[in-house]
């Protein structure tokens, strides 16, 4: 964990957000689930008390699993009306979206429609050039492949959100980064990045001969009744309830502030990260498959294996497997994925064995930031504990 986060950690602890094992009266056994949820706890709560703030504007919590259940929600629906969040309310989940994308491969990978160690290429032999002919299926779900991301317009938020109704296409994407050198040998590191995802979905479509959104929708989301989670494609705007998202950034008289950036295209996260869902959507898709009624079978370690090899920036050990990441919180692995796009970040997240499980959204105003939002650090070490 770098060095700015773990600043952030103690700087949570001082203000008095207490570690796992504090939850535990919270928490206290599955048989008091029922009046857990219906109770506050004091240490969640706490961590989102007094929204809106300067980091966010509102969010939205849910914990669960067999230790207990806990629900809560803060802030404002938006910061004209300042009406209480929706707790139900729908949000750009970011890069969740490459957790149901994997999950997706994997099952077409039980039925033997997906080799793993197969070259990407071989299933897309238009559109992946020579230079990346061994870049494998499994390389591509946990970014060891070595490709570049795409060139998109834009190198700050301000000029992000000049082009937010730009529309990419996967296709496009795909070319703009393998039109350029490799970072690495395929396989030797991992480097964090949407266009390994982004290539997984083509092949989902190529193999299945169907759309990647319809794949996950019939495999998944109506499966698992998940009737609040949806792909927008073109559409910018957000279908039904949702809390606004607001940005810090430069406005148009040239001072800073919040900009509401709820209406903005996601077609450059594409099968990497344009999934909109709820909590309680996130919450089911998050215990299902973690009890292995997602992927099934040996394929499932798949998602809690992760590539013995270093970190293509900071050289530490890989921390991605496919779909998911780990981290080693209040003594425990805690495995799980964070999302995040402009005035949302999202997680989902739960011990391997499902004792608990976090899910939030929290309205961030410095989403897509170099460091992880304050709230939302301060949610995870809440629900589960400090790192190593």
């Amino acid at each position: 964990m770098r060095k700015s986060t773990r600043t952030l950690l103690a700087a949570a602890l001082v203000l008095g957000v207490a570690a796992g094992p504090a939850l535990t009266p919270a928490f206290a056994a599955p048989a008091a689930a029922t009046a857990a949820s219906q109770a506050s706890s004091p240490d969640l709560s706490a961590v989102i008390a007094g929204l809106p703030r300067a980091d966010a504007t509102a969010a939205l919590v849910r914990v669960g699993g067999t230790e207990g259940s806990w629900q809560g929600s803060a802030g404002v629906h938006d910061l004209e009306s300042n009406a209480p969040a929706d707790p139900a309310a729908r949000f750009r989940a970011g890069s969740v979206t490459k957790v149901f994308t994997a999950a997706t491969v994997l099952q077409l990978a039980a039925e033997g429609r997906i080799d793993l160690d197969r070259p990407a290429k071989s299933y897309l032999p238009d559109l992946i050039p020579g230079r990346y002919a061994t870049v494998t299926v499994r390389q591509l779900l946990n970014h060891t492949h070595g490709i570049p991301a795409a060139d998109t317009p834009g190198e700050t938020v301000e000029e992000w959100y000049a082009n937010r109704f730009t529309v990419h296409t996967p296709e496009e994407l795909v070319r703009s980064a393998t039109s350029q050198p490799r970072e690495f040998r395929p396989g030797t590191k991992q480097h964090y990045l949407n266009i390994g995802y982004t290539i997984a979905g083509l092949i989902v479509e190529r193999v299945t001969g169907d759309s990647y959104e319809h794949q996950v929708e019939r495999r998944i989301l109506r499966p698992l009744g998940l009737r609040d989670t949806y792909f927008p494609g073109a559409d910018p705007e957000i279908r039904g309830p949702y809390n606004h998202g607001y940005q810090t950034m430069r406005l148009d008289d040239g001072s800073t502030g919040l900009r509401d950036v709820s209406v903005w295209g996601v077609t450059d996260g594409w099968a990497a990260g344009d999934l909109i869902s709820t909590t309680a959507d996130l919450e089911r898709f998050t215990q299902v498959l973690f009890k292995g009624g997602v992927v099934r079978g040996p394929l499932l370690e798949e998602m809690f294996t992760l590539p013995k090899v270093p970190d293509f920036t900071s050289g530490n050990p890989a921390a991605f497997s496919a779909g998911l990441s780990m981290k080693k919180l209040g003594g425990r692995e805690v495995w799980g994925k964070t999302g995040g796009r402009w005035g949302y970040n999202t997680a989902i997240a739960s011990t391997r064995d499902g004792a608990r499980t976090l899910v939030y959204s929290v309205n961030a105003t410095d989403a897509k930031g170099q460091d992880m939002n304050k709230t939302a650090l301060r949610l995870m070490v809440a629900a589960y504990g400090l790192p190593e």
